[in-house]
């Protein structure tokens, strides 16, 4: 799920509203992890907390975005300058929470295995709960995997997506590339990233896909398929998923082990950013 967060962060930032509500109202380009750490806490809490948790976050999320409004100050595709956007704009949502949810489902399918048809719709429909907490009305959610997949598609070839220059401005920080070794750990996330993504919106992105970087993907994927499953359970979960299911048999209590990797593993992006 991590490999797909860039293309996920992407196809977000297409949403006209959503890039220019980040660019003006955001802390990302000054404070990156911490704006990523914010973000995943209120998220992760509302997938694997109890119930008190995931509320609470649903509303903390709620009423920050509530204080996010302001205008475009660019023609944006099906939008003109000046419109007027929120951060609680239910369109806006719904894609956000689509982007993550079909992410998640792509990046499983290519470096775990496929989900079977049912499982995908399993996993869709308990999704809803998530897209509940986060403010979307049911009557807005396609009611199937497939109908969902085909809404994806038809925003990716929609003029509701664009890449303004917000949008663009965000993505170049984002991948920007340090000096040294870490230099080219950035630059093949931009290459996974860029085999990710929608062919729609790749190119107005600036995201090369050429033959080189098509051999760097196609190596990379047969190499993560083969090790990832090999990978011991509890390296390859978040320490709120595993203190879920702790806290669902009945035991709970904190990861100390996962929270201290993750620690460990934050201070070393800190470190590198």
């Amino acid at each position: 799920m991590l490999l797909a967060g860039g293309r996920a962060a992407l196809l977000q930032l297409a949403h006209p509203f959503v890039a220019h509500a980040v660019e003006e109202h955001s802390r990302t380009q000054v404070d990156p992890l911490g704006r990523f750490q914010r973000t995943f806490d209120n998220v992760h809490a509302m997938v694997f907390g109890d119930l008190e948790h995931a509320l609470r976050s649903a509303r903390r999320v709620r009423s920050i975005h509530e204080r996010i409004t302001g205008t475009l100050g660019e023609p944006c595709g099906a939008w003109p300058r000046g419109a007027r956007y929120e951060a609680n704009d239910a369109g806006a949502l719904l894609w956000v929470y689509a982007t993550l949810v079909e992410s998640a489902a792509l990046a499983h399918e290519l470096f775990l295995r496929p989900l079977s048809a049912a499982e995908l719709e399993r996993y869709y429909r308990e999704s809803w709960r998530f897209a509940a907490l986060f403010g979307i009305p049911q009557d807005m959610i396609p009611g199937t995997w497939a109908e969902f997949t085909a809404y994806c598609e038809r925003m990716w070839r929609s003029d509701q997506l664009v890449v303004s220059r917000p949008a663009l401005r965000i993505r170049r920080f984002l991948f920007a590339r340090p000096r040294g070794v870490r230099r080219r750990l950035f630059r093949w996330l931009e290459i996974m990233t860029a085999g990710l993504m929608p062919t729609e919106l790749r190119a107005p992105f600036e995201l090369r896909f050429g033959p080189r970087e098509r051999r760097i993907y196609g190596a990379s994927r047969a190499a993560l398929r083969g090790l990832y499953p090999r990978l011991p359970a509890r390296a390859r979960a978040h320490p709120l998923h595993e203190e879920g299911l702790r806290r669902a048999a009945g035991r709970p209590r904190r990861d100390r082990l996962g929270r201290l990797v993750e620690k460990v593993l934050l201070r070393a992006i800190d470190k590198g950013a």
